[in-house]
């Protein structure tokens, strides 16, 4: 395994942590969202750090190409679902994230049955780290009601645009 795949394993190993101390916190700010914050931020960069060694070190594998973003798309939804369960993000806006995920690794899954490879859009990078920043914004801040509904805001568009990006760059896979 390579040292890239080790690293986006332990993003991976922490997600249930990440879920333990943001469900210990409540939903409100103490040292247990601080802690989860905290965690969150490391297992985020941990996505830059395994990309830049993988690319620099001629480590990109076909497990690492599965895993990292699958790691990603886990450690947002942990953070999502918490906060769904705390009533803060609408049932709603929480669906359409992983009905976006599901669709476009569908499209991906498509594509690759018929021998072509859907490469990470920029928009796909866009959302993943906005979203990302939404919800390290909103571990710290958690009680403040209109910056609630910013974030959300801005996961929303983020993850409408990028999917509607990815089926209209690759409609062809579904037809050819």
């Amino acid at each position: 395994m390579t040292t890239a795949s080790k690293i986006t394993m332990v993003r991976v190993a922490f997600i249930p942590v990440l879920m333990v101390l943001m469900g210990m916190s409540g939903g409100c700010t103490n040292i247990w969202m601080w802690l989860s914050l905290g965690l969150f931020i490391i297992a985020s960069i941990t996505d830059y750090i395994d990309g830049h060694i993988a690319r620099t070190r001629n480590q990109v594998t076909d497990f690492g190409k599965f895993l990292d973003p699958l790691a990603d798309k886990l450690l947002v939804i942990a953070a999502m679902t918490m906060f769904c369960q705390w009533g803060m993000l609408p049932a709603w806006a929480f669906m359409l994230v992983l009905t976006r995920e599901f669709a476009v690794t569908g499209l991906r899954l498509v594509a690759v049955g018929k021998g072509k490879v859907i490469a990470a859009g920029w928009s796909g990078k866009v959302k993943t780290a906005s979203t990302m920043v939404s919800l390290c914004v909103w571990m710290a801040f958690p009680g403040i009601y209109w910056l609630s509904w910013i974030i959300i805001c801005v996961i929303v568009v983020t993850t409408i645009y990028s999917g509607i990006e990815y089926f209209v760059r690759n409609w062809k896979c579904l037809w050819d």
